[in-house]
């Protein structure tokens, strides 16, 4: 269970689950991979790599009183549009988040909330969309960088694990202009004149 709250949504709302298995919307790439990734303190052997490394067995332990945080830079600006974790209340209670802040800024000097999210014996996969409930409001956030930050843990636990964060974007449309998109390399290939 989660909850999520905004800058300009009313706080408490709760998102309800975790899923055993990673499903995404086919329009979603992952932009992760392109990013510089630190984290703010970690256990030896338990460090940024156990957040990338795609298996759900492998975790980043925290080492320190809260907040603890996950850095994630891009070279350029890019779309970003959902966030997913991996936690797991049962098996590590007072090392799950209960809180998390997600930040979005051209760098550390101006990260901005974006989201709060408070977790409530979550197990499986957390999706966390960026965009709001305002209809007004971009499906996506553009930024040079992301910061997640953890404010407390389940129990009053002093350190977090996490087993996977995954970050996705839109997928950009190949063909520029084009107000729909081809699914297949067959169709792109023959879709412009040389």
């Amino acid at each position: 269970m989660a909850t999520e709250s905004s800058e300009s949504e009313e706080k408490g709302k709760k998102i309800t689950g975790g899923y055993q298995r990673l499903k995404l919307h086919q329009d979603l790439r992952e932009s992760g991979k392109e990013a510089a990734w630190s984290v703010s303190s970690c256990k030896p052997g338990n460090g940024v790599s156990a957040l990338l490394d795609d298996n759900v067995d492998t975790y980043w332990q925290s080492n320190g009183a809260p907040p603890h945080l996950v850095n994630i830079q891009f070279q350029k600006k890019v779309r970003l549009q959902l966030i997913v974790l991996y936690v797991d209340f049962e098996v590590y209670q007072t090392y799950t988040p209960m809180e998390i802040s997600i930040r979005a800024g051209d760098g550390f000097q101006n990260l901005k909330v974006v989201k709060n999210v408070e977790l409530v014996k979550p197990k499986g996969w957390i999706y966390i969309p960026l965009s709001g409930k305002d209809p007004n409001r971009e499906t996506f956030v553009n930024s040079f960088m992301l910061q997640i930050a953890v404010l407390s843990n389940q129990l009053n636990g002093r350190d977090c694990r996490v087993r996977q964060i995954k970050i996705y974007g839109p997928r950009p449309n190949p063909i520029p202009h084009q107000q729909f998109q081809f699914t297949s390399s067959e169709f792109v290939t023959y879709s412009t004149v040389r």
